[in-house]
């Protein structure tokens, strides 16, 4: 018997020319997957699910020389087509004339660019020098080829006179589409958790670019929400289930960062079919632990009710987890 609902496979193959220090996803390893590993993989999944879409990246799409033939055999892996989510590599496209002219070939409007603040903020949190003016070099690439831009800037203590710097550049460098916001808070951006944007100290020039500014709300706030939600936190796939395998080939759901806690297997060391159980079933150890915690709970062990940094109610409930999964998880171990 097979699974009605769609199973996207996101694949680490290529890795990430960045190290973000921001990036949801945690410090991955950035080793190089083959053509055969890829469809070994896909192979493995098929019995199980009536629909496969196939990702070849997790963090740089097109990053890699052999893009255009990646991308059709990221078709051909996939009963429903992969999407291209309006992401491009700009690493590619300051290299490879031949890249942004296949973007538009293959029907890409649009391309998010993502900033930190100016050249020196920027290449530090990109962690890779020169990373700012690739990143208007490629804006220039992108607007001559008639590709719309938009930029994302995240915003934190640290970088906030800068986003409103920011503004002004992307004005100069006609950019009308742009958003500003502080990120989830998983993987290395919870390790920014004390320089988090605080609501109050967030620019006035910044406010009318915020995104979804008049629901953003403090960790105060958030407290206030939830001190009396007696109800559990446990993450859900909607439409499709999504996992993600890193290049040492685990298994993770896309729910937060990759770690020991939300772990579903090995593609090498665990058989498939308990794999796919496990996907199923939910049955990881930091879901059991999210079974067995009330919000209400959450908020009086995690919580500080007198900070004014900023979150959805939906990140927030998803740092508060990870501070007890890490916890319990740890605990465990010792």
């Amino acid at each position: 018997m097979k699974f009605e609902r769609t199973l996207a496979i996101c694949l680490d193959m290529n890795g990430c020319p960045n190290r973000c220090l921001h990036c949801w996803l945690g410090d991955l390893p950035n080793h190089k997957l083959n053509d055969k590993t890829a469809t070994k993989i896909v192979k493995l999944f098929k019995p199980y699910f009536e629909n496969i879409t196939f990702y070849s990246w997790l963090r740089e799409p097109d990053f890699t020389k052999d893009y255009k033939a990646r991308w059709l055999k990221d078709n051909k892996l996939s009963t429903i087509k992969p999407k291209r989510f309006e992401l491009a590599s700009y690493f590619t496209i300051i290299r490879d004339p031949e890249y942004v002219k296949w973007l538009k070939a293959v029907g890409t409007k649009k391309v998010q660019l993502t900033f930190f603040g100016l050249e020196a903020m920027t290449d530090k949190y990109v962690g890779r020098k020169g990373a700012y003016k690739e990143l208007i070099a490629a804006t220039k690439i992108l607007q001559d080829n008639d590709i719309d831009v938009r930029w994302q800037l995240f915003i934190n203590e640290e970088n906030k006179d800068e986003v409103s710097h920011l503004l002004d550049v992307a004005a100069e460098n006609k950019v009308t589409d742009i958003f500003v916001h502080e990120g989830s808070c998983d993987g290395n951006n919870r390790k920014l958790y004390d320089i988090r944007i605080n609501k109050d100290n967030i620019p006035l020039k910044v406010k009318p670019y915020y995104l979804n500014y008049e629901n953003l709300l403090s960790e105060s706030e958030c407290i206030e929400l939830l001190k009396d939600d007696d109800s559990y936190f446990i993450p859900k796939h909607k439409d499709e289930i999504v996992i993600y395998i890193t290049s040492d080939l685990n298994v993770y759901f896309n729910f937060t960062n990759p770690s020991a806690a939300w772990q579903i297997g090995n593609i090498e060391d665990d058989d498939i079919s308990e794999i796919v159980r496990k996907i199923v079933a939910g049955d990881v150890p930091a879901l059991k632990f999210a079974r067995s915690i009330l919000l209400s709970e959450l908020v009086k062990l995690y919580g500080d009710s007198n900070s004014d940094k900023v979150f959805s109610l939906e990140d927030y409930k998803m740092y508060l987890l990870n501070n007890y999964v890490d916890d319990k998880y740890n605990s465990k171990l010792q």
